[in-house]
């Protein structure tokens, strides 16, 4: 079996996309599968990292501004996606696939649709409650639309073809040993640990309130270990930030910052608290792990469905909510303290979490995938 996967820009259409390619070949080892994405976006690091082979597709979003600028930068990303859609049909013609499964993000868009006019079932994963712009655009003619928000569903036509599944989840995320990861971490029964990360691509503003939470660890001598994810972007900027601050980080071993956290699984199952965005594959995550969160969710995408989501599990008692535009380095870490002096609060919450959890979405999700090849 062949599997063309497809989705980028984010973490968030990213890791959907590896989780089904795992869950496929631990169930048929003979599947064969590709990527397709961008150079600029976090899978140019994270599929070829998992050994995937990943075709380029040089296409950029449209803005909705009407500035001659904006003009000018939709033209070329209209003329982006019509060779794009070229060098689709080209691919999926060298490779042959059984299934385009897209995952979201602009760049998703010229494989799924030349697939769809060269008739080979094409099946989409939304893992959002707002679907996004291509997944829209796709939905009608798609086998199957996979949703993991039932608010999505009438958003999305409300088609005999849309099935609700569940976000995804890592298989080493599902199977992640606390135990054994605080053990690799050097941790004892006693240490607290912190894991923060804004989304692959980093989030300036809110950095800028890490790089305050930071310094103000470090000033007043806290004894947790955060480990911090920058983002491709402020990881140029970041470190030199704190020591602006009159904090020279090599003198605190108990914090960590790197750009991206590659073994993800082990650093969220070794913590004892999570600092986060509210992207759906994150909270999956979350959920599956059964961890206690601060979720600062983001207010610059569609519809504000971030806050949507993480008012859910808040609602649940799964975690706490900070608004961006609350937010600061000194309250981030008031919070941060409060819950990690709170161990009975913070297992609490953790239960909650894991209550929410769907582990069976990747079967689900490999069970409609075979369906639409067989159909």
């Amino acid at each position: 079996m062949k599997l063309y996967i497809t989705g980028g820009g984010t973490g968030g259409h990213v890791t959907p996309g590896l989780a089904i390619a795992r869950y496929f070949q631990q169930k048929r080892p003979d599947t064969e599968v590709r990527f397709a994405g961008t150079s600029k976006g976090i899978e140019s690091k994270l599929v070829p990292r998992e050994g995937y082979p990943l075709d380029i597709l040089e296409i950029t979003g449209l803005r909705r501004s009407m500035s001659p600028k904006a003009i000018g930068h939709n033209l070329n990303a209209m003329y982006q996606t019509l060779t794009a859609q070229n060098k689709a049909k080209k691919l999926l013609k060298t490779h042959r696939p059984d299934c385009v499964i897209g995952c979201g993000g602009y760049v998703s868009f010229p494989i799924v649709s030349a697939a769809q006019k060269m008739g080979i079932p094409t099946v989409l994963l939304e893992v959002n409650a707002l679907p996004g712009v291509t997944t829209k655009m796709l939905a009608k003619k798609a086998k199957k639309v996979l949703i993991c928000f039932e608010e999505a569903r009438a958003l999305l036509g409300g088609g005999d073809n849309i099935f609700m599944t569940g976000s995804p989840v890592r298989t080493e995320i599902v199977f992640a040993d606390r135990e054994r990861a605080r053990k690799k971490c050097g941790l004892t029964e006693n240490d607290r640990m912190v894991v923060s990360f804004w989304g692959s691509m980093g989030a300036k503003y809110m950095n800028e309130h890490m790089a305050d939470m930071l310094a103000w660890e470090a000033k007043e001598g806290t004894t947790f270990r955060h480990v911090h994810a920058t983002g491709s972007a402020a990881y140029r900027w970041l470190p030199q930030m704190v020591r602006d601050k009159g904090v020279e980080l090599e003198k605190h071993p108990n914090i960590r910052l790197t750009e991206y956290i590659y073994d993800m699984a082990d650093q969220m199952a070794a913590a004892d608290l999570i600092i986060c965005r509210a992207g759906a594959a994150t909270i999956g995550e979350l959920c599956a792990l059964g961890r206690a969160s601060i979720m600062v969710p983001s207010p610059y995408v569609a519809e504000n469905h971030q806050e949507k989501n993480a008012r859910a599990l808040e609602k649940a008692g799964a975690c706490q909510v900070l608004l961006e535009k609350e937010a600061s380095g000194e309250k981030l870490l008031a919070m941060t303290s409060a819950l990690l002096a709170d161990d009975a609060g913070r297992q609490a919450m953790a239960k909650q979490a894991a209550k929410l959890a769907t582990l069976d979405a990747g079967e689900k999700i490999y069970q409609h995938i075979l369906e639409a090849i067989g159909s």
